[in-house]
């Protein structure tokens, strides 16, 4: 087991960013918002500050990666600069964010417990591990390429009682964003997954990944897998209901 290495200036920089941007929009975007959707609002728009720009980062970290070695990646490389930087980023990211959950909703043990869970997988493969990014990062892309969708879903659903466009915008945006994060997280995510299990079980990392990690990882990564599975399902049925009870009315 390698011994953690924090000589980089790249994660108090990214510490420093997120917490700036929550303030910024706790503050100033949403201070007219009331009490309750003003930090969720403050919690989206970070996650809109990482989600899409992680994205980018991850696909040019896994491309330049793919362009300069001279053998495909695995599930079981060694983390590059670039895939170390974007894991950094995301690890600034998740510990704001389970501060503001700690802080606002302490008794949101599912969130809370996602974070630490992803804060986990995210910091052993980029400070005691070092291979195995390549993977993490792929799923990083799938987890965040929904975010951009997800949050503004999200903060039209806060205001959709109050303002009438929220309401129109949340309305518009249900039936696709679900329909894209069915594909991403029910389908594609899932395919991966299983060949990243199949790599794993097959002990084809030999001795770069410990057993231990990437155990755990995959304990990880498919809970949260499912957990999104139930969420969307859960969506898709309130959806067809609220559907369903407008074709009556009209």
């Amino acid at each position: 087991m390698g011994i953690p290495s924090f000589q980089t200036l790249t994660l108090p920089t990214f510490f420093f960013f997120f917490v700036s941007s929550y303030l910024l929009a706790y503050f100033r975007i949403f201070q007219n918002w009331d009490p309750k959707h003003r930090v969720e609002a403050s919690s989206c728009f970070i996650s809109l500050t990482h989600g899409t720009p992680a994205v980018f980062m991850a696909i040019h970290a896994l491309t330049t990666h793919t362009t300069k070695s001279p053998s495909p990646p695995t599930f079981s490389s060694p983390n590059t600069y670039l895939h170390n930087t974007v894991l950094e980023f995301s690890i600034s990211y998740f510990s704001i964010d389970l501060l503001h959950y700690l802080i606002f909703f302490p008794n949101d043990t599912l969130f809370i417990l996602h974070h630490l869970a992803t804060l986990y997988v995210f910091f052993t493969c980029r400070f005691i591990v070092h291979h195995g990014s390549f993977a993490l990062l792929v799923l990083l892309i799938l987890a965040e390429i929904t975010s951009f969708c997800q949050n503004v879903w999200t903060l039209a659903g806060y205001r959709k009682a109050d303002l009438p466009v929220a309401g129109k915008v949340f309305d518009l945006m249900s039936l696709p964003f679900f329909a894209f994060y069915t594909i991403v997280r029910g389908i594609i995510g899932p395919l991966f997954v299983y060949k990243m299990g199949v790599f794993y079980i097959n002990q084809m990392a030999g001795d770069s990944i410990p057993v231990w990690a990437w155990v755990s990882w995959m304990i990880v990564i498919v809970t949260a897998i499912l957990i999104s599975i139930v969420w969307v399902f859960d969506h898709w049925i309130d959806w067809f209901k609220r559907r369903k009870a407008m074709n009556k009315l009209a």
